[in-house]
């Protein structure tokens, strides 16, 4: 899943970014709220992490921006202001949730895991598509009880599959949502991690749940 980080705070967007990496999300980040616009405007982000406080243009600014533009991509807000006018104002400029600094790296973890959750009809980060069981929050995969071992990459990609289940998912689309906005790959590097997936998830079970659709992508389902 791939997430924008808004945050003019060098250090602390440093951290924000390299936790969230080593947590498995495709992440690309910005230091003022012109360059937030301009992202979110390029990219299709699953959330967006932003600071109120920001140079060009502050958070609130360009979240009204982002939501003028039609762009509903869930927005946590944070502020080192503890004061409940900017809460509102965040919130009905259209954030979605909203963190006061300092905060714990777990707290941002889980809220970001709610906002992605919003997106499904599942209450919980555990998906389950026939005998297979992915714990997007553990980051575990299993079939039939047995532990598969997937990377980053390849849990990315399985994990964008199963939030989309039963939907068709082009190659750029996948690639749009685990790489971040400085790849310079094509294509067929999403091909490659398929084959990955199903070598791991699909060789040794009689029901194949990963899916080609001719001249449309793939698509993750029980027949």
């Amino acid at each position: 899943m791939r997430i924008l980080i808004a945050e003019d705070e060098t250090d602390l967007n440093e951290i924000i970014v390299k936790r969230l990496k080593n947590a498995g999300y495709s992440v690309d980040s910005c230091t003022n709220g012109d360059d937030a616009l301009y992202y979110a405007q390029s990219c299709d982000y699953d959330a967006i992490v932003m600071d109120i406080m920001m140079p060009k243009r502050d958070g609130i600014s360009a979240l009204k921006a982002i939501r003028s533009s039609k762009i509903n991509t869930p927005v946590i807000l944070l502020t080192a202001k503890h004061d409940i006018r900017d809460r509102v104002a965040g919130l009905d400029a259209g954030a979605d949730d909203y963190l006061v600094k300092p905060f714990a790296f777990d707290e941002l973890l889980a809220r970001i895991r709610v906002l992605l959750r919003r997106n499904t009809d599942n209450s919980t980060n555990i998906f389950k598509v026939d005998d297979l069981v992915v714990d997007c929050s553990k980051k575990t995969v299993t079939r039939q009880g047995n532990r598969i071992e997937l990377s980053n990459k390849e849990f990315a990609v399985l994990e964008y599959l199963v939030r989309n289940e039963g939907i068709i998912l082009s190659k750029e689309k996948i690639e749009e949502h685990i790489c971040n906005f400085d790849f310079e790959g094509d294509s067929s590097v999403i091909r490659v991690y398929i084959r990955y997936l199903r070598k791991k998830i699909d060789d040794n079970y009689e029901n194949k749940l990963i899916h080609t659709v001719r001249n449309s992508g793939y698509v993750l389902k029980s027949e």
